[in-house]
């Protein structure tokens, strides 16, 4: 069974947050935690996704804001060989992000590699953290196919997303592509 490695934005995505549902939904999700929430550190919380990687070889890495930041960042690290593929949900534009929460985020820069996985970034053309042009550009710079969800807000709790099962159906199409791979090896 292919695991899915649920990647929280900035506070860990709330309770009611359609990745806590994907968690409790889904016996092979797993949640790739960090010490500080409401103050992440980008290599902290990379060594914690390369630890899991390693774990779970062939991982789907399901991202959302802050958490695609961190998925991106793989590009370029010999854990990116482990991830089966990558639903970016609403990624959020660090620039824009730190003037929102100053001082909170030790990020750096957007990535701005090519992504070594096969990957689908999910957009709203009303999003806060990252105008919807932005979300198209990084699609491309990432190589990530583009999924437009219209006017969805930052698609969380607070735009009305709260299970959302459109999205076990976004990464079911990684999942069959890699269990078939694995199957056929066999």
């Amino acid at each position: 069974m292919t695991t899915t490695l649920i990647l929280p934005g900035f506070n860990g995505s709330g309770e009611e947050h359609w990745q806590r549902h994907w968690l409790a939904d889904h016996d092979d999700a797993v949640l790739v935690g960090q010490e500080h929430w409401g103050e992440p550190v980008l290599e902290d919380w990379l060594y914690n996704l390369e630890s899991e990687l390693i774990a779970h070889p062939g991982a789907i890495l399901v991202a959302h804001s802050l958490g695609c930041i961190l998925a991106t960042n793989l590009a370029g690290r010999p854990a990116a060989e482990h991830v089966g593929g990558a639903v970016l949900v609403a990624p959020c534009d660090i620039d824009v992000t730190n003037v929102k929460h100053p001082g909170l985020i030790d990020f750096g820069a957007m990535p701005r590699r090519r992504l070594p996985f096969p990957s689908i970034l999910v957009a709203s053309r009303n999003d806060s953290y990252m105008e919807f042009d932005t979300a198209r550009q990084y699609a491309g710079i990432w190589g990530s196919g583009l999924v437009d969800l219209g006017n969805a807000g930052h698609i969380n709790v607070a735009s009305g997303f709260g299970r959302w099962e459109d999205g076990y159906a976004l990464a079911s199409n990684f999942r069959f592509e890699r269990e078939s791979v694995v199957s056929r090896a066999a």
